[in-house]
């Protein structure tokens, strides 16, 4: 299984805000710290926001920061959250299969299990898990301890 870039960018967006603790990040920083599209990390925190995940204001002083505590947000979740509901194979949308053994395979049943198992071992984890070694991603993100 492979994540999309928008959940990659997302989960390094929501690790960014999490390591400024209570100080507030902008999309420029988030973007030039992982040297990814400005027009990307606006969509995200655009995203991101309406699910309640991140804070944003607006205007002079203002910025992005976490909407919720770090340990609340579960990163099987977000990812299938963020994933949604595209099909892992052909056969997990009846609407465009047109494999002859469907129904006669178990193929499907064997995927369906490793996918919910994928999510449900990153469901043991928050994102305080990712932020555990805040040291070494502060300053390789370029941000002070005192961030």
């Amino acid at each position: 299984m492979r994540l999309t870039s928008y959940t990659d960018y997302a989960l390094r967006t929501l690790m960014y805000c999490g390591l400024r603790r209570d100080g507030l990040a902008t999309i420029s920083e988030i973007a030039e710290a992982y040297g990814i599209s400005r027009n990307h990390v606006v969509k995200i925190v655009h995203d991101l926001g309406r699910l309640g995940l991140l804070d944003t204001r607006r205007g002079k002083g203002g910025g992005i920061r976490l909407g919720r505590p770090p340990a609340e947000i579960r990163l099987g979740r977000l990812v299938a959250l963020l994933e949604g509901a595209r099909p892992l194979v052909e056969c997990f949308d009846p609407h465009a299969c047109h494999c002859p053994i469907v129904g006669v395979c178990r193929l499907q049943d064997v995927l369906a299990e490793a996918q919910q198992a994928f999510y449900d071992a990153l469901d043991r984890y928050t994102l305080a898990d990712l932020l555990e070694s805040a040291v070494g991603l502060r300053e390789r993100l370029g941000l002070s301890a005192a961030v």
